[in-house]
Formats: C-alpha cells, sequence, structure tokens
C-alpha cells in the first residue's frame, strides 16, 4: 500500500492529528517522560470520532456540504484541531476531579511537580544532606523545574536566618539562589504573608 496516494494521507490526518494534538495538549498539562505513540492518538482520534463520527458523516453526506465547502472546510478544522484540545482540558479536569481519584490516581505522576505546579507564593526553607539551610520567597519570579526534567529550584530572595531559624533579612545584592537536586534533602513550605 503506497502512503502517499490523496486517499492514504486524508485516512492519516483523519486519523493521527487529532490524536496528536489530543495527547500534545495533555502532556502540555501534565508532563511526563514518555511520549505519544502513533497508536495512541490513533486510539485519542478513534474516541474523538466516536463522539462526533455520526454528526460528521450526515453533515459531510449531506447538500448542505456541497452548498457550504468553507463551513464544511471550519467543521473539519474543528474536528481536527479545536475538539481535541477542548478533549484534553476536559479529560485533565476530570482526572484532577476528587470523585475521579477514588478510581484513578492523580494525573500528576509526583509531588514536586504538584505543589509548584500550584503556582502559589511561598516561604521556603530547603534543608540538605550536609545541614546546610537556604531560606528565601519562592513567588513569581522564581522558578521550579517539572517533569522529566531533573529537580531544581531557583528562589527570587535568599534569606539570612536568625539563631532560632526565623526568617530574619534578605541577604543584600542578592538576585536569589538556585539550588539543585543533589543538594535537597528537605523542602519546607510557610504561607506567603
Amino acid at each position: 500500500m503506497n502512503i502517499w496516494t490523496p486517499d492514504s494521507l486524508v485516512l492519516f490526518v483523519a486519523f493521527a492529528i487529532p490524536g496528536f494534538v489530543a495527547s500534545k495538549t495533555y502532556e502540555i498539562l501534565v508532563p511526563s517522560e514518555g511520549s505519544a505513540k502513533l497508536i495512541d492518538a490513533v486510539a485519542y482520534s478513534c474516541a474523538i470520532y466516536a463522539v462526533v463520527g455520526a454528526p460528521l458523516y450526515l453533515t459531510a453526506r449531506s447538500d448542505w456540504s456541497l452548498n457550504h465547502p468553507v463551513w464544511l472546510s471550519l467543521l473539519f478544522a474543528v474536528v481536527l484541531f479545536v475538539l481535541p484540545i477542548l478533549g484534553a482540558l476536559a479529560w485533565w479536569q476530570l482526572r484532577k476531579a476528587q470523585l475521579f481519584q477514588t478510581f484513578a490516581p492523580h494525573p500528576t505522576s509526583n509531588s514536586w511537580d504538584f505543589i509548584f505546579s500550584q503556582r502559589k507564593s511561598y516561604w521556603v526553607k530547603v534543608h540538605t544532606a550536609g545541614g546546610k539551610i537556604y531560606a528565601g520567597c519562592f513567588s513569581s519570579k522564581s522558578f521550579a523545574s517539572s517533569t522529566p526534567a531533573e529537580e531544581q529550584i531557583y528562589l527570587e530572595e535568599s534569606w539570612l536566618l536568625d539563631d532560632q531559624n526565623g526568617f530574619d533579612r534578605v541577604k543584600n545584592r542578592s538576585a536569589g539562589v538556585l539550588i539543585l537536586k543533589s543538594d535537597i534533602s528537605a523542602i519546607e513550605f510557610f504561607d506567603f504573608e
């Protein structure tokens, strides 16, 4: 079978593109170390067509489609690109729902990604295996890596601690601190006020 014939290309586009768009959208929402395969893309596309296949088929076979080719093209663009994005967003929201989590795991693969994906501001103390404590502010200009990258955290402000390990003051002329995974043994989070 020659895949470069027009019929083969149409089938490939119809059954690979929606699933590919859906899987890439979901990967943006829930980073993972795996990557979507062609068989996954086809399966996602089949799920989309199971929902919209009958109305789409009836529309494409009707006189309306002959009289409105531009609208038909837009309809197919929606099926190829918009519906897969909306489907991935809906699946992501469903996976985060408490009721759904009684049957399946949370979509976020680890606690590091879970806490930092909330994009909340915290005062943090990062403890190292050697007993050193890095303290600082994790806020809008800070950054924490996400899967599949190795864990790293950048605190936009580096703080000095007082004798009781409380936050004393920001370090003079500090532009923050970057802490690598190999140095981290624990992180304490404090409400940001």
